[in-house]
């Protein structure tokens, strides 16, 4: 038996069957059976409880007492996260694997391009490819995770946008659409 072609994908959020037939067809051409390695990192439930407070006006903030959460509300809030990412990593896995791949995966909790970086060597990946929602500030300023991991990691790094086909991605330029 020939030794498979790894490849890792590291997911911003649940995948669609779409999306999941879009990264299985960039690899039907290959002889050696192809595994897709997926790591999603959990939802950071810090950064839901910067976004609800930064989301309430300013005008709302001084004039309420300031939120205080609980370690008991922190840590259920950290549960729903977990429970959520677990959730997000099952569908992506039952999408890729209804597209007739074989698809492994994990909820990361260390920083994305580590993981990606040690899973890569794990597995010893032959490429990497990164699915995100459009990052444009990021993108630009070269600070997004496609950039960070080709400068990191040595396998070709393909990005593609989720939810978004190869088409629409082409069009005026890397998942620009309609703008």
């Amino acid at each position: 038996m020939s030794e498979p072609y790894n490849v890792v994908l590291l997911v911003e959020q649940e995948l669609t069957e779409r999306d999941a037939a879009q990264v299985h067809s960039l690899h039907e051409g290959i002889e050696d059976p192809v595994v897709y390695h997926v790591l999603l990192p959990i939802e950071d439930a810090s950064a839901r409880v910067e976004a609800a407070m930064g989301s309430l006006a300013a005008g709302e903030v001084m004039a309420t007492p300031a939120m205080v959460m609980s370690d008991a509300d922190l840590e259920a809030l950290r549960r729903d996260c977990e429970e959520r990412s677990t959730d997000e990593l099952a569908h992506t896995l039952a999408a890729l694997r209804a597209s007739g791949a074989e698809a492994v995966g994990t909820v990361v909790t260390e920083p994305p391009i580590d993981a990606l970086t040690a899973k890569v060597t794990e597995v010893d990946g032959r490429e990497a490819i990164i699915l995100t929602r459009p990052h444009i500030v990021a993108e630009f300023f070269h600070v997004d995770w496609t950039s960070r991991a080709r400068r990191k990691i040595g396998v070709p790094v393909l990005h593609l946008l989720e939810h978004e086909s190869f088409d629409e991605q082409a069009g005026e330029g890397e998942g620009i659409t309609g703008v």
